[in-house]
């Protein structure tokens, strides 16, 4: 199903600060973005271990902050969004970070609620949980260090902001210079590309293959890119009408993992395309679009594996995906990336002869 036209005016954002609260989400869950775990753990080992805790259970509470980042003034790096969290009282770091269009009221006046008591009883966590607007919504451990992130929201900030400067200054700092110049290019191109494309199939493009069938809706999309992210999205309401969409910027030749001479592009693919049941989901695709449930019983599968293997193909660039309304997601082969992988390949193996000549 082809998401309907749209005419959304399309802005432009970018900054480092991005990346900084994004790489973070991806050393803390490799696994999910197909990041070799050994090395997110060597990273991660840089800090002492009360930082390395703190930002370990951030993770559950401060997630990807679009809303914040998109209001840091220019150049919006590591540096500002320090420099401005650290203006902000302890107290107040927290709400800034967490807080945005895309919550519910119900569940903000629950956490100013519990960040006033400074306490949290049953009743909160059983609500918090009812109302919580993912679509898998946290629970046990999980559960517990949001409430205690805001029932003591300064001690959070003050940890939360220590444990951010250490990681700056252990890594981040030197990745943000590694990452700068690909995120200017990476934006002049898509830009370029606005100029050719109208925005429902520029979100497509950049997206590598993810398709709003919502998107008439939109008024205002901003679009920013990330080099973290790849070869993933987030999107979020920043305000009414207006949407911002972080796109994945990392060049397909080249690695996440610095002097990494593998593309991470082409691994993800051939490593998807090595399982005989994603094969078979790929060539089901291939005839037509499928939901998970559509696919599942097609397979005679369990709908949470094929889901799995929808995860795995899309991290992979070779499917197609259209979020419908009411939440519900469709696939599609995209098998131009299959063409693109081998591609790749051949290219990677002919330097790796000329290099042992």
């Amino acid at each position: 199903m082809s998401p309907a036209a749209s005419t959304a005016l399309v802005s432009w954002d970018w900054g480092t600060a991005y990346d900084l609260f994004v790489s973070l989400k991806v050393l803390h869950d490799p696994d999910k973005f197909d990041l070799r775990a050994s090395w997110a753990a060597g990273v991660r080992s840089r800090l002492a271990p009360p930082d390395r805790e703190t930002l370990e259970e951030a993770k559950e509470v401060v997630h990807f902050p679009l809303q914040w980042i998109y209001s840091l003034p220019s150049p919006k790096d590591a540096s500002t969004a320090l420099q401005l969290l650290e203006r902000l009282s302890p107290a107040d770091r927290l709400p800034a970070l967490s807080i945005s269009h895309d919550i519910p009221g119900e569940l903000v006046d629950l956490l100013h609620n519990i960040a006033a008591r400074h306490s949290w009883n049953e009743k909160d966590r059983d609500l918090l949980r009812a109302l919580h607007p993912a679509k898998t919504p946290p629970r046990g451990k999980a559960l517990t260090t949001i409430l205690e992130a805001w029932s003591h929201p300064d001690e959070f900030g003050e940890a939360y902001l220590q444990a951010l400067n250490a990681y700056q200054t252990a890594f981040f700092s030197e990745e943000e210079h590694r990452i700068r110049s690909v995120l200017q290019e990476s934006l002049a191109a898509a830009q370029e590309k606005a100029t050719l494309l109208p925005p429902e199939e520029l979100i497509e493009e950049l997206s590598q293959g993810v398709r709003f069938a919502s998107i008439s809706e939109i008024q205002h999309i901003v679009l920013s890119p990330s080099y973290w992210i790849t070869p993933l999205i987030v999107f979020e309401k920043i305000e009414t009408g207006r949407v911002l969409m972080l796109f994945g910027a990392r060049p397909a030749d080249i690695s996440l993992v610095p002097g990494e001479t593998v593309p991470d592009a082409m691994l993800r693919s051939l490593k998807a395309l090595a399982d005989p049941t994603r094969l078979k989901i790929l060539r089901y695709l291939g005839e037509r679009s499928y939901t998970p449930t559509q696919l599942a019983r097609l397979l005679r599968l369990r709908a949470p594996t094929v889901i799995h293997h929808l995860n795995d193909l899309r991290l992979a660039g070779l499917v197609h995906l259209t979020l419908e309304g009411g939440g519900e997601k469709r696939y599609e082969a995209r098998l131009e990336t299959v063409i693109n992988t081998f591609t790749t390949l051949k290219s990677f193996l002919d330097l790796g002869s000329k290099a042992n000549r």
